[in-house]
């Protein structure tokens, strides 16, 4: 657990892999506490120029020993190697160093009314709703999201309040840091086996994350995985949000609208509140709307504004955004990169008035490509096309001895290349007008999106 006193103690804060979406809320809410904050990272991003703008010393780009001069702590994120120049001088030298999910479950403990997003799927898109709806409606929160919200420009804010939201991510066990006082909960699914190694596990530490809740639990009951999760826990309100009536909040009478325009009545306890409209596509995002409203009406959003505020919703960045159009042909993007997510990302877009459907899916991590193969396959066999990318390894290494082209064998039709510019020159080479071409991944694949608009 972190040490308050280091933060105290601390004037200058460095940031290795500074332009990380994880980072920089944290970076804000330090900036506005005082604090004197320089970083380095590897690559330039909008997120570093957002810094920049801010006030932070970003270095030039790369990292080295000599960036750290001056710190007094040393903030790193779980991707940065042992090896890192900059992580290693500061433990030869004696500078603190700690990870970013450590400091962010200290700060969520400086806020009496902190609402944490958790879930296996959903949680940015969830998290920026409610950010967006409790900005419009005056309450100024301090908000931490895993992707970008168009209305604050960025992925994270400060706010004068004593209302945090937080999104809550459950890799490594890193929302045990957090001190939640409302936990929402979307959903429960077997992620990140190579650290938890059976779903089993995943629930138990959901677990522990619903005992940690201080006041209420938002949960969908709608799903066994976290009704099981929050067995046994009393002293909780407990607030269900699901497809079921039985539910406290769901929704009824879903109109699909047109194009990614869907509307439906939100109804409480069987009676109905309000008539909304979601401008993002996909029935998951319709029960991902009915938590948001559930978490933001138990925050004090009066109920008569909801459908304006979310109306004014259109997605956080990497979450279907459509990037825009080449020769005819839609090129979107999002952050989709587990089976679930990626089936219902696809359904939603097979539901929508295109062509045909291309999925450019880039593996993120050996060991999940490994472990969820078949599931991989079963989902992106949604898509009518399918392009994939060499495995993303990230952290890891390849002890596995997975590659893509075992995927491939068992899509069929599906092809893969090495690199970005190969993918993007094929797709736009057999592409045709009226299709949708969507990238999918949570590594940089992005970037083969960016190429083919400029084909």
């Amino acid at each position: 657990m972190f040490d308050g006193a280091l933060l105290k103690d601390a004037k200058h804060i460095h940031f290795i892999g500074v332009g990380g979406s994880g980072m920089f809320p944290i970076v804000e809410i330090l900036l506005a506490q005082g604090f004197q904050i320089s970083g380095s990272d590897n690559n330039e991003s909008d997120t570093l120029a957002l810094e920049r703008a801010m006030g932070v010393h970003v270095l030039p780009l790369g990292q080295r020993a000599e960036n750290i001069a001056g710190a007094d702590l040393i903030v790193y994120t779980a991707a940065i190697m042992d090896d890192n120049p900059e992580l290693l001088a500061a433990r030869q030298s004696g500078i603190p160093t700690v990870e970013r999910a450590e400091v962010l479950g200290y700060l969520t403990a400086q806020y009496a009314n902190c609402i944490c997003v958790c879930g296996t799927h959903g949680k940015t898109t969830v998290t920026a709703m409610l950010t967006q709806m409790l900005l419009e409606s005056g309450l100024d929160p301090t908000a931490v999201i895993g992707g970008k919200l168009p209305l604050i420009g960025g992925n994270g804010r400060s706010g004068k309040s004593d209302l945090m939201v937080c999104e809550a991510c459950e890799f490594a066990d890193h929302f045990l840091q957090l001190s939640p006082d409302v936990a929402v909960i979307l959903n429960v699914d077997a992620d990140h086996l190579e650290y938890f190694g059976s779903l089993e596990n995943i629930i138990h530490s959901f677990h522990r994350f619903a005992e940690m809740t201080s006041r209420t639990l938002i949960v969908n009951g709608s799903d066994p995985n976290t009704m099981q999760a929050i067995e046994g826990i009393p002293g909780k309100e407990v607030i269900t949000f699901g497809w079921e009536e039985a539910c406290d909040y769901a929704p009824a009478n879903l109109r699909h609208e047109g194009g990614v325009v869907s509307s439906f009545d939100l109804r409480c306890h069987g009676r109905t509140l309000t008539r909304l409209t979601l401008n993002i596509p996909g029935r998951h995002n319709i029960l991902n709307a009915v938590a948001a409203c559930a978490a933001a009406i138990h925050a004090g959003v009066p109920v008569t504004a909801l459908a304006e505020f979310l109306g004014h919703f259109h997605g956080a960045g990497r979450r279907f955004e459509v990037l825009g159009k080449v020769r005819g042909v839609t090129i979107a993007d999002d952050y989709a990169h587990h089976p679930a997510e990626i089936a219902a990302t696809l359904k939603a877009a097979k539901e929508l008035d295109f062509r045909r459907v291309w999925a450019v899916f880039q593996p993120f991590t050996y060991s999940r490509t490994q472990l969820l193969m078949d599931d991989f396959a079963a989902a992106l066999s949604i898509a009518d096309q399918v392009v994939m990318s060499e495995i993303m390894g990230a952290r890891e290494k390849n002890t596995y001895g997975v590659h893509t082209g075992q995927l491939a064998e068992k899509i069929p039709g599906s092809v893969w290349f090495p690199a970005f510019p190969e993918i993007a020159a094929y797709v736009m080479e057999h592409a045709q007008e009226g299709d949708l071409v969507i990238t999918l991944g949570c590594g940089d694949v992005y970037k083969c999106a960016k190429i083919m608009l400029c084909q």
